[in-house]
């Protein structure tokens, strides 16, 4: 498995932000107003992911304490961190559309209402994927001593 490149996820946000735009300025005005819960959703998963990372780097290093891991929950952790990541691009580039649609029409309530959630939600979801890729970074191995790889 590669680790998560950021070129990947901006492509992925980026596509998803035209297919935002473009549906939206087909079909807005039939669309309910944007739920917040995708902030409190997002934010609740990054601030998980950047304490398992926490936890998880104290394990893989053995600092005392803590408890040694099986191999495979790192590998867990670390496909949850790519996931995670792409999840997070594809909200970012879906909020970013429907900022760029709705910017010309902050003077109106609704429109205004739902460019404030989608600001939140692409903040949310950078966030999430900042913490995914710290989760990812913390299942790396520690860089053994040279002392050790004389052996």
């Amino acid at each position: 498995m590669t680790p998560i490149r950021p070129r990947a996820l901006a492509a992925v946000a980026v596509c998803c932000a035209a297919l935002a735009w473009l549906v939206i300025r087909l079909a807005y005005s039939s669309f309910p107003p944007l739920p917040w819960t995708a902030v409190a959703a997002l934010l609740l998963l990054a601030v998980a992911e950047a304490w398992s990372g926490r936890n998880l780097r104290a394990r893989i290093r053995g600092r005392p304490g803590a408890k040694p891991l099986a191999v495979i929950a790192v590998a867990r952790m670390a496909v949850l961190a790519k996931a995670s990541a792409q999840v997070a691009a594809i909200f970012a580039g879906l909020s970013a559309g429907f900022l760029i649609y709705l910017g010309g029409m902050l003077s109106k309530p609704a429109p205004r209402s739902d460019a404030i959630t989608a600001g939140g939600t692409l903040a949310a979801a950078v966030v999430l994927a900042a913490a995914a890729v710290y989760l990812e970074r913390c299942c790396r191995a520690p860089d053994l001593p040279d002392d050790a790889e004389d052996d």
